[in-house]
């Protein structure tokens, strides 16, 4: 077979998705904060990547100041917010104006112009049911080695919940640092679930306050 069309098929064969756990890629972009290389700016941080269809969009311009308001609580938990649109960078420092007069903040952290869609389509943002300048709205949340720990879609309709994604990023935080999982509605400072591969001594080692077991493997402990 020709090498120019081998080389064919393979670029066109579809990316593989991103997965839980997979690194995030990284890439270099311009925006509204000037030149941003993803794991140099990371660094030893947590990331939110979430995306936006394009400039001047009424949802989007809400969330984005919902972010703004919410950058106290982000540094508390060592997080970078960082958005993105395909949208050129002129669109999107005059839409940051017209989320100042609207809103009444400004958004200080960087939104991403990439109007070529590379990076969009590299994390798998492009809408596959409507025209190829629509991202998905996503949210990635990544570690700080660089690994993909959360993702969620949303519809171009429905406002994402900064609050849940808070509570997403302490819960994270929370198994990142503990071997425990967090149940259903989990807020911090509420009860976890020791890990099942834990063995019962290093269970108890590590969770001496841990409460009597509901079911062998469901044992609630505060967390040290």
């Amino acid at each position: 077979m020709k090498y120019w069309l081998v080389a064919l098929l393979i670029y066109s064969l579809p990316l593989q998705a991103l997965q839980l756990g997979d690194a995030a890629p990284d890439f270099e972009a311009e925006t509204t904060m000037g030149a941003v290389h993803l794991d140099h700016w990371r660094k030893d941080h947590w990331v939110v990547l979430f995306s936006h269809p394009a400039s001047f969009t009424p949802v989007c311009t809400t969330e984005l100041a919902a972010v703004e308001r919410l950058q106290g609580a982000f540094e508390k938990r060592n997080v970078r917010p960082l958005a993105l649109a395909v949208s050129p960078l002129g669109d999107l420092k005059k839409w940051l104006d017209d989320i100042e007069e609207s809103q009444g903040v400004r958004p200080s952290f960087p939104v991403i112009s990439d109007q070529s869609r590379n990076i969009s389509t590299r994390y798998g943002m492009m809408h596959p049911r409507s025209n190829n300048v629509t991202t998905v709205r996503s949210v990635f949340i990544i570690d700080p080695r660089g690994r993909i720990r959360l993702k969620i879609d949303y519809p171009p309709s429905i406002g994402r919940n900064f609050d849940e994604i808070l509570r997403a990023i302490d819960a994270l935080q929370t198994t990142y640092r503990y071997p425990v999982l967090t149940p259903a509605d989990w807020q911090p400072g509420d009860n976890a679930i020791i890990s099942p591969k834990l063995s019962d001594g290093d269970s108890k080692a590590l969770f001496p306050d841990q409460e009597e077991a509901i079911l062998p493997y469901l044992k609630y402990t505060p967390l040290p």
